[in-house]
Protein backbone atom coordinates (compact mmCIF):
# COMPACT_ATOMS: atom_id res chain seq x y z
CA UNK A 1 0.00 0.00 0.00
CA UNK A 2 2.80 2.50 0.80
CA UNK A 3 4.47 1.91 -2.58
CA UNK A 4 1.35 2.58 -4.46
CA UNK A 5 0.51 5.60 -2.31
CA UNK A 6 3.70 7.02 -3.58
CA UNK A 7 3.37 6.47 -7.23
CA UNK A 8 -0.14 8.00 -6.81
CA UNK A 9 1.04 11.25 -4.62
CA UNK A 10 2.20 13.38 -7.38
CA UNK A 11 -1.19 13.15 -9.03
CA UNK A 12 -3.00 13.98 -5.88
CA UNK A 13 -1.03 17.62 -6.14
CA UNK A 14 -1.56 17.62 -9.58
CA UNK A 15 -5.45 17.96 -8.21
CA UNK A 16 -4.52 20.22 -5.19
CA UNK A 17 -3.04 22.82 -7.01
CA UNK A 18 -5.11 23.45 -9.25
CA UNK A 19 -6.39 26.95 -9.16
CA UNK A 20 -9.65 26.71 -10.36
CA UNK A 21 -11.24 25.14 -7.65
CA UNK A 22 -9.26 27.29 -5.00
CA UNK A 23 -10.64 30.39 -6.26
CA UNK A 24 -13.92 29.13 -6.13
CA UNK A 25 -13.65 27.74 -3.04
CA UNK A 26 -12.35 31.53 -1.49
CA UNK A 27 -15.17 33.28 -3.76
CA UNK A 28 -17.71 30.89 -1.70
CA UNK A 29 -15.79 32.13 1.67
CA UNK A 30 -16.17 35.47 0.69
CA UNK A 31 -19.84 35.41 -0.45
CA UNK A 32 -22.77 36.04 1.50
CA UNK A 33 -24.15 32.54 1.55
CA UNK A 34 -20.08 31.31 2.67
CA UNK A 35 -21.36 28.26 4.87
CA UNK A 36 -23.71 26.68 2.97
CA UNK A 37 -22.00 27.66 0.01
CA UNK A 38 -18.64 26.36 0.76
CA UNK A 39 -19.42 23.20 2.55
CA UNK A 40 -21.49 22.27 -0.75
CA UNK A 41 -18.82 22.69 -2.49
CA UNK A 42 -16.20 21.01 -0.36
CA UNK A 43 -18.73 17.86 -0.19
CA UNK A 44 -18.87 18.26 -4.10
CA UNK A 45 -15.39 18.05 -4.61
CA UNK A 46 -14.57 15.44 -2.33
CA UNK A 47 -17.42 13.12 -3.47
CA UNK A 48 -16.14 13.63 -7.20
CA UNK A 49 -12.97 12.60 -6.54
CA UNK A 50 -13.84 9.67 -4.64
CA UNK A 51 -16.21 8.70 -7.63
CA UNK A 52 -13.66 9.08 -10.51
CA UNK A 53 -10.47 7.34 -8.86
CA UNK A 54 -13.28 4.66 -7.78
CA UNK A 55 -14.97 4.32 -11.17
CA UNK A 56 -11.33 3.59 -12.75
CA UNK A 57 -9.88 1.40 -9.75
CA UNK A 58 -12.71 -1.19 -10.39
CA UNK A 59 -12.68 -0.61 -14.59
CA UNK A 60 -8.78 -1.52 -14.23
CA UNK A 61 -9.76 -5.25 -12.67
CA UNK A 62 -10.72 -5.99 -16.29
CA UNK A 63 -6.86 -5.57 -17.26
CA UNK A 64 -5.34 -8.98 -17.84
CA UNK A 65 -2.97 -10.08 -15.09
CA UNK A 66 0.71 -10.58 -15.02
CA UNK A 67 3.35 -10.90 -13.12
CA UNK A 68 4.30 -8.34 -10.40
CA UNK A 69 7.96 -7.88 -12.62
CA UNK A 70 6.43 -8.84 -16.37
CA UNK A 71 5.27 -6.17 -18.73
CA UNK A 72 2.35 -5.23 -18.67
CA UNK A 73 1.25 -3.48 -22.37
CA UNK A 74 -2.28 -2.26 -22.04
CA UNK A 75 -1.52 -0.41 -18.93
CA UNK A 76 1.35 1.02 -20.31
CA UNK A 77 -0.71 1.80 -23.60
CA UNK A 78 -3.67 3.48 -21.21
CA UNK A 79 -0.84 5.00 -19.10
CA UNK A 80 0.97 7.03 -22.38
CA UNK A 81 -2.28 7.91 -23.67
CA UNK A 82 -2.86 10.11 -20.41
CA UNK A 83 0.53 11.06 -19.94
CA UNK A 84 0.15 12.65 -23.61
CA UNK A 85 -3.26 14.02 -23.06
CA UNK A 86 -1.90 15.99 -20.09
CA UNK A 87 0.95 17.15 -22.55
CA UNK A 88 -1.38 18.16 -24.77
CA UNK A 89 -3.30 20.25 -22.28
CA UNK A 90 0.15 21.69 -20.89
CA UNK A 91 0.42 23.29 -24.20
CA UNK A 92 -3.14 24.20 -25.03
CA UNK A 93 -2.81 26.58 -20.90
CA UNK A 94 0.55 27.79 -22.04
CA UNK A 95 -0.78 29.28 -25.50
CA UNK A 96 -4.02 30.54 -24.15
CA UNK A 97 -2.03 32.50 -20.87
CA UNK A 98 -2.71 35.76 -20.56
CA UNK A 99 -0.18 38.66 -21.71
CA UNK A 100 1.64 40.83 -19.33
CA UNK A 101 -0.46 43.78 -19.84
CA UNK A 102 -3.74 41.97 -19.56
CA UNK A 103 -5.94 41.94 -17.04
CA UNK A 104 -7.05 37.95 -15.96
CA UNK A 105 -10.96 37.55 -16.29
CA UNK A 106 -12.53 35.30 -14.06
CA UNK A 107 -14.95 32.83 -15.81
CA UNK A 108 -18.99 34.10 -15.90
CA UNK A 109 -20.24 31.16 -13.44
CA UNK A 110 -17.40 32.48 -11.03
CA UNK A 111 -18.78 36.03 -10.73
CA UNK A 112 -22.41 34.78 -9.99
CA UNK A 113 -21.36 33.07 -7.04
CA UNK A 114 -22.72 35.44 -4.39
CA UNK A 115 -25.88 34.25 -5.77
CA UNK A 116 -25.54 30.64 -6.03
CA UNK A 117 -27.25 28.34 -3.14
CA UNK A 118 -26.19 24.59 -1.43
CA UNK A 119 -27.44 22.07 -4.28
CA UNK A 120 -25.74 24.58 -6.87
CA UNK A 121 -22.26 24.97 -5.03
CA UNK A 122 -22.09 20.51 -4.25
CA UNK A 123 -22.78 20.34 -8.27
CA UNK A 124 -19.67 22.68 -9.26
CA UNK A 125 -17.50 20.92 -6.76
CA UNK A 126 -18.58 17.79 -8.38
CA UNK A 127 -18.38 19.35 -12.10
CA UNK A 128 -14.68 20.34 -11.33
CA UNK A 129 -13.72 17.10 -9.67
CA UNK A 130 -15.64 15.01 -11.95
CA UNK A 131 -15.52 16.47 -15.47
CA UNK A 132 -12.85 18.79 -15.67
CA UNK A 133 -10.32 17.32 -17.90
CA UNK A 134 -7.45 17.68 -16.48
CA UNK A 135 -8.71 16.19 -12.71
CA UNK A 136 -10.41 13.55 -14.39
CA UNK A 137 -7.34 12.35 -16.11
CA UNK A 138 -5.18 12.59 -13.06
CA UNK A 139 -7.71 10.66 -11.39
CA UNK A 140 -8.40 7.79 -13.59
CA UNK A 141 -4.41 7.85 -13.88
CA UNK A 142 -4.36 7.21 -9.90
CA UNK A 143 -7.72 4.76 -10.15
CA UNK A 144 -5.70 2.23 -12.93
CA UNK A 145 -2.16 2.43 -10.87
CA UNK A 146 -4.16 1.68 -7.71
CA UNK A 147 -6.37 -1.19 -9.10
CA UNK A 148 -3.53 -2.58 -11.41
CA UNK A 149 -1.65 -3.20 -8.28
CA UNK A 150 -4.29 -5.67 -6.72
CA UNK A 151 -4.50 -4.97 -3.37
CA UNK A 152 -7.26 -5.82 -0.80
CA UNK A 153 -10.40 -4.59 -0.45
CA UNK A 154 -9.50 -2.31 2.72
CA UNK A 155 -5.69 -1.45 1.34
CA UNK A 156 -8.18 -0.27 -1.80
CA UNK A 157 -10.52 1.65 0.01
CA UNK A 158 -7.63 3.11 2.06
CA UNK A 159 -5.31 4.25 -0.26
CA UNK A 160 -8.21 6.03 -1.80
CA UNK A 161 -9.03 7.83 1.20
CA UNK A 162 -5.47 8.79 1.72
CA UNK A 163 -5.34 9.67 -2.54
CA UNK A 164 -8.46 11.93 -1.74
CA UNK A 165 -7.43 13.51 1.44
CA UNK A 166 -3.97 14.67 -0.30
CA UNK A 167 -6.28 16.05 -3.36
CA UNK A 168 -8.71 18.00 -1.84
CA UNK A 169 -6.37 19.57 0.92
CA UNK A 170 -5.91 22.77 -1.06
CA UNK A 171 -10.27 23.36 -0.77
CA UNK A 172 -10.84 21.19 2.87
CA UNK A 173 -8.33 23.56 4.70
CA UNK A 174 -9.58 26.98 3.77
CA UNK A 175 -12.94 26.15 3.88
CA UNK A 176 -12.18 24.78 7.43
CA UNK A 177 -10.03 27.61 8.89
CA UNK A 178 -12.55 30.12 7.16
CA UNK A 179 -15.11 28.95 8.88
CA UNK A 180 -13.74 28.52 11.84
CA UNK A 181 -11.82 32.38 11.75
CA UNK A 182 -13.41 33.96 8.72
CA UNK A 183 -13.07 37.90 9.67
CA UNK A 184 -9.06 37.32 10.23
CA UNK A 185 -8.54 35.09 6.85
CA UNK A 186 -11.03 37.49 4.47
CA UNK A 187 -7.68 39.48 3.45
CA UNK A 188 -5.19 36.89 2.88
CA UNK A 189 -8.25 34.62 0.75
CA UNK A 190 -8.66 37.18 -1.04
CA UNK A 191 -5.19 38.44 -1.89
CA UNK A 192 -4.60 34.64 -2.45
CA UNK A 193 -7.63 34.76 -5.18
CA UNK A 194 -5.80 37.65 -6.88
CA UNK A 195 -2.60 35.90 -7.50
CA UNK A 196 -4.20 32.29 -8.51
CA UNK A 197 -6.22 34.25 -11.21
CA UNK A 198 -3.33 36.10 -12.30
CA UNK A 199 -0.66 33.17 -12.28
CA UNK A 200 -3.84 30.51 -13.08
CA UNK A 201 -2.24 29.46 -16.81
CA UNK A 202 1.44 29.49 -16.03
CA UNK A 203 0.63 27.11 -12.64
CA UNK A 204 -1.44 24.85 -14.93
CA UNK A 205 1.35 24.55 -17.44
CA UNK A 206 3.68 23.25 -15.13
CA UNK A 207 1.67 20.91 -13.16
CA UNK A 208 0.44 19.64 -16.50
CA UNK A 209 3.86 19.36 -17.78
CA UNK A 210 5.78 17.73 -15.16
CA UNK A 211 2.64 15.00 -14.59
CA UNK A 212 2.48 14.45 -18.49
CA UNK A 213 6.41 13.45 -17.94
CA UNK A 214 5.49 11.20 -14.91
CA UNK A 215 2.72 9.06 -16.36
CA UNK A 216 4.20 8.63 -19.56
CA UNK A 217 7.44 7.92 -18.10
CA UNK A 218 5.60 5.00 -16.22
CA UNK A 219 3.61 3.67 -18.90
CA UNK A 220 7.31 3.03 -20.91
CA UNK A 221 8.27 1.33 -17.80
CA UNK A 222 4.81 -0.90 -18.35
CA UNK A 223 6.12 -2.54 -21.48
Amino acid sequence: MGSIIGQILPLALGIAISPVPIIAAILMLLSPRARTTSIGFLAGWLVGIIAVTSVFTMLSAFLPESGPTGPKPILGTIQLLLGLTLLLLAAKQWRGRPGPDDAPQLPKWMRSIDRIHFGGALGLGLLLAAVNPKNLLLGASAGVTIGSAALGFGATAGTITVFTALAGCTVLVPVIGALAASKRLAGPLASLRDWLAQENAVIMTVVLLLLGVSVLGKGIGSF
